[in-house]
């Protein structure tokens, strides 16, 4: 049997992983809980007992007007920095920035991360959210697919809420990756007179065509998975096959093609077993990406991953008619950080959002990230930001 190479499946792994806190940052963190007795969604629907998960690193200001809101991923969590115990050698996924005398230096802000309302891994103890799996106060039951859709905005309204509960009127910046780059940029459009700075990685201000288009290629395997049933799982089997080929697809077209050519080639998984002799023989990436998709797979829930695609799918800044009616209402300086080998959100495309914010006469700047890892790269090479971002916040 051949061993696959480490280094490759935890880049892999790596590219996907998110009273207040008043203690310095020490790396050990603990995740907090925020309740809201109801919220109304965006399109009029009320939840009630919604809670969702955060975390925070550093010491909020008396004044508390040096928060830092840290927004996740699709696939991510609130778990953007630290450890949870002394023996956990899984840091947050932007530990390498966040921290005592780091680029988001914790000795200095208060860097915040909160869960988001139908976060994906909705079975990941760490995670607190609200959405499909969670229990109906009405019924006593998982509300599934009676769950009320919920955009984008809907994630900032309660974010928002979660700085009400602390106290926070002001943000030094709100910075996030992928749909946290989403978030970053709804951020300062809903509240345009809270956020200072916006820092948005590898996002743009509308999702386009071609990435609907993948979206709906990814929820796909999860509808055709029978144990499916329209949502109604949770008494029984759930759709673990075709949630784990979706973890597959994303897993994939998040990285870019020079990279999986360097580091898996052609190699068969076995080094005995051509895969041109059989069809159970496989090559090397395959069956690497299986084994991702099925660890990836193992917290999440189906049909937590069709409501994000549909509220990424609907997403355009502010919510209205054309990209640059929402971008206009902006007032924060913005700093776009993008892959140059992205094949998710295209630099073209994250530039064009940047020139639109400039043309209302909001300043806007960018930096681009060299590598092969495509998408993945906002989060596994960010330290070469790591100068435009001290350079940013300071103004």
């Amino acid at each position: 049997m051949k061993i696959f190479r480490p280094s490759a499946i935890l880049l892999i792994i790596a590219g996907f992983l998110g009273p207040a806190s008043t203690m310095a940052f020490d790396g050990i963190v603990q995740k907090q809980r925020f309740e809201m007795p109801s919220y109304t969604t965006v399109g009029g629907k009320t939840l009630h007992k919604v809670r969702i998960g955060w975390e925070s690193y550093g010491t909020l200001s008396e004044a508390r007007d040096n928060a830092i809101l840290i927004t996740h991923s699709y696939t991510g969590t609130s778990h953007a920095a630290g450890v949870y115990s002394m023996d956990d050698d899984h840091p947050g996924y932007w530990d390498s920035i966040i921290g005592p005398g780091k680029v988001l230096d914790t000795d200095k802000y208060f860097v915040i991360a909160s869960d988001t309302l139908i976060n994906l891994n909705a079975h990941d103890p760490n995670v607190i959210t609200t959405g499909p799996a969670s229990i109906d106060p009405a019924t006593g039951k998982p509300y599934g697919m009676g769950f009320p859709l919920v955009t984008i905005r809907d994630f900032i309204h309660v974010q928002k809420a979660l700085m009400d509960s602390l106290g926070i009127t002001s943000l030094q910046a709100v910075m996030g990756a992928s749909m946290g780059a989403l978030q970053a940029i709804e951020w300062a459009v809903a509240y345009p007179h809270m956020v200072k700075r916006i820092i948005p990685v590898i996002g743009a201000g509308e999702v386009n065509a071609f990435l609907i288009g993948h979206l709906d290629i990814w929820t796909a395997p999860i509808r055709l998975d029978p144990k499916w049933n329209g949502g109604d799982y949770y008494d029984s089997e759930p759709p673990r096959d075709g949630l784990r080929e979706t973890m597959k697809i994303i897993t994939l077209l998040a990285r870019h093609w020079e990279w999986t050519d360097e580091t898996f080639g052609r190699a068969w998984a076995e080094d005995d077993k051509d895969p041109a002799k059989a069809f159970e023989n496989k090559y090397e990436i395959q069956v690497v990406l299986d084994d991702i998709a099925r660890k990836r797979a193992a917290n999440a829930d189906a049909n937590h991953f069709l409501y994000l695609a549909k509220a990424c799918q609907n997403f355009i800044a502010g919510h209205g008619k054309s990209l640059a009616e929402g971008l206009a209402a902006i007032e924060s300086p913005a700093l776009f950080i993008y892959a140059e080998d992205d094949l998710l959100f295209f630099p073209e495309q994250i530039l064009q959002t940047k020139a639109l914010i400039e043309a209302d006469g909001t300043p806007a700047e960018y930096v681009e990230l060299s590598g092969k890892l495509g998408h993945v790269d906002g989060v596994i090479s960010i330290q070469q930001a790591t100068e435009a971002i001290t350079r940013f916040l300071a103004k």
